[in-house]
């Protein structure tokens, strides 16, 4: 069964993610636009009230270290990466960008950390067999969804011009899935513990004795 502290943590990780850019977001300039300039900026050096965003990243990144200590149960590929996910989130959030363009430690953790969450429906299908996600099918979609998302992602970075909305709304997908997966698990120990199928077998009555002739 997953403990209380891991669910909790998956469950406000997205909480954190969305809140501290929220925030971050209304203490920068007119100029910044969510639209076009992504979530870096706002722990970057030109942001203003840098720190919101930085301490957003650095609970993330423990948010997914928390969670991958207490889902023992999704298989050794899943909780490491949860665990390259988290260290690449603070690993981000210790490299902030320059007033002008980025640098080569903010961009390895940041597509270190695009990579692991994107990838993790998928690693979550190769430990199915220990994991037994949800449902199956769901973790496939979810994989197709983080991919189109991920590819979505690099047009932007490239020739588009929405790139901050495509950043935001692939992470909002991708740091949600672990409570997703979290919350179907919980879910199915509590209906298989009211299962009367899942309660112990019942054991065979004892012969009964044969009683001696009178």
């Amino acid at each position: 069964m997953i403990p209380a502290w891991a669910f909790v943590s998956a469950g406000l990780t997205p909480v954190v993610l969305i809140a501290a850019w929220l925030i971050a977001g209304e203490l920068q300039p007119s100029s910044y636009s969510p639209m076009r300039q992504t979530v870096s900026v706002l722990s970057g050096h030109a942001g203003a009230d840098s720190w919101v965003m930085t301490g957003g990243l650095v609970l993330v990144g423990i948010g997914y270290l928390v969670t991958a200590a207490g889902m023992s149960m999704i298989g050794r590929a899943a909780r490491l990466g949860l665990v390259a996910a988290g260290v690449a989130a603070i690993g981000v959030a210790l490299c902030p960008v320059p007033s002008h363009g980025s640098t080569p430690s903010h961009m390895f953790w940041t597509g270190v950390g695009e990579l692991a969450i994107a990838s993790w429906p998928v690693l979550m299908i190769l430990g199915a067999a220990a994991a037994r996600p949800p449902d199956l099918r769901v973790t496939v979609v979810a994989s197709a969804v983080s991919c189109a998302l991920l590819i979505w992602l690099v047009y932007e970075l490239h020739e588009g011009s929405h790139l901050g909305f495509a950043e935001r709304l692939t992470s909002s997908a991708q740091v949600t899935w672990p409570f997703v997966v979290a919350l179907g698990l919980r879910r199915r120990r509590v209906v298989g513990s009211r299962d009367p199928s899942a309660a112990d077998p019942v054991r065979p009555s004892p012969l009964p004795s044969c009683s001696r002739p009178g």
